[in-house]
């Protein structure tokens, strides 16, 4: 996991866990502690392929999170060169396709009528979701690695630089921008804002979990997932760098080097606490919550209590994605490529799949049909499904 200095400095990786030095310099994979080795498993259950296909080079050599859109019957995916593709779920037939000709470093973001991007130059583009023409453009302050979000009435998009800033979806005009304070040192990571009809959640490097006003940008409540602790920069990292998870009237959060946490949506109020850390979203399964740590080991709690119920440690430091629940299984990637399933009972590998050698970084997704998405760094995009195996 890359790291952002102020003065854009880019860093490699995470205090403790991933090696601090320029990307000149080093991969974006290299880590101070040795990676588990790919598990040697017995295989019970498998991923069968429905369709594929290449979405240009996928991020290429850069470090970004370009998450295809799932809206439901259309699926919209990106590459960094500005390939943009709209494709049908259940088989892979391509709708339309535009090439912007200017690379993108952010999305895709979507509404009922538009699509969200961020180029390379920090232009905020709206596109159509009929055709993907241009439908408008505004510059942002500075670089965007999340996908922007929206509401219908309002796209968001949130700065490296601590800037949460609101448009207008249908004449691209600011309605408002909040700043946020940025540490001296912070992850080069990607946490979209979530858009509510009244409210935005913004996951801050600060550490915070932060409430802002959907209608005037005024701040409403903040909460501290982590504070920052040590003498050195990096071992006061305290970054969200993950999308808060919505359950009703709460949030589920999680930090780095903080704590993972439910918060009241309308006063700000934790609920309770655990002390974690992550640097990928919380997953609610079973009635049990999954984290898969910075340190790359994947637990589970009981959602009733958080006692911890198990711990898979043979995936340490191998970096691995959101975890998502599949079947009766819990399902990460990892920076080789590979795709591992869990039991969700006891965290047992059960299945293993190698998916795209340049690695897995953006989180699997489920589709209407109960297909898995998957896309994979090199712009490999495929929907599987699972094959219980005799």
């Amino acid at each position: 996991m890359p790291l952002l200095c102020k003065g854009q400095i880019r860093c490699t990786s995470v205090i403790g866990l991933l090696v601090v030095a320029l990307l000149a310099g080093c991969s974006a994979n290299d880590t101070f502690e040795q990676p588990a080795p790919v598990p040697e498993i017995s295989a019970s259950v498998e991923l069968e392929n429905v369709w594929t296909m290449y979405v240009g080079e996928g991020h290429g050599d850069n470090f970004l999170y370009l998450a295809p859109l799932n809206a439901g019957e259309t699926l919209y995916a990106a590459s960094a060169e500005g390939e943009i593709w709209s494709v049908k779920p259940e088989n892979g037939e391509v709708v339309w396709y535009q090439d912007l000709e200017e690379e993108i470093i952010a999305g895709v973001g979507g509404d009922q009528g538009n699509l969200y991007l961020v180029t390379r130059d920090a232009q905020l583009k709206a596109l159509s979701r009929q055709n993907g023409t241009e439908l408008w453009q505004q510059p942002l302050p500075n670089e965007a690695l999340a996908s922007p979000q929206s509401n219908g009435r309002l796209v968001v998009v949130q700065t490296i630089d601590g800037k949460v800033l609101a448009f207008d979806t249908t004449s691209g005009e600011r309605a408002w921008q909040y700043n946020s304070d940025v540490p001296v040192l912070s992850m080069r990571a990607a946490a979209s804002p979530l858009v509510g009809a009244d409210l935005v959640l913004a996951s801050l490097a600060n550490g915070k979990l932060m409430a802002i006003s959907a209608e005037t940008g005024q701040p409403i409540w903040q909460y501290e997932v982590g504070q920052p602790q040590g003498r050195t920069e990096l071992e006061r990292l305290v970054d969200v760098a993950s999308e808060p998870l919505i359950l009703e009237s709460a949030a589920l959060v999680v930090g780095y080097q903080g704590k993972l946490a439910l918060v009241d949506l309308q006063s700000g109020q934790e609920i309770w606490s655990r002390q974690e850390s992550s640097l990928q979203s919380p997953m609610i399964g079973d009635g049990n919550i999954f984290i898969a740590g910075a340190d790359g080991d994947i637990t589970a709690y009981r959602g009733s209590d958080r006692r911890e119920l198990w711990v898979q440690d043979k995936l340490s430091w191998r970096q691995p994605t959101q975890p998502i629940v599949y079947g009766d299984y819990l399902l990460v990637g990892d920076y080789e490529g590979y795709i591992h399933m869990l039991s969700l009972e006891d965290g047992t590998l059960e299945g293993q799949r190698e998916f795209d050698d340049e690695g897995l970084r953006v989180p699997f997704q489920r589709l209407q049909n109960g297909n898995l998405l998957v896309y994979g760094n090199s712009g490999k995009m495929s929907v599987l499904k699972i094959r219980e195996r005799d």
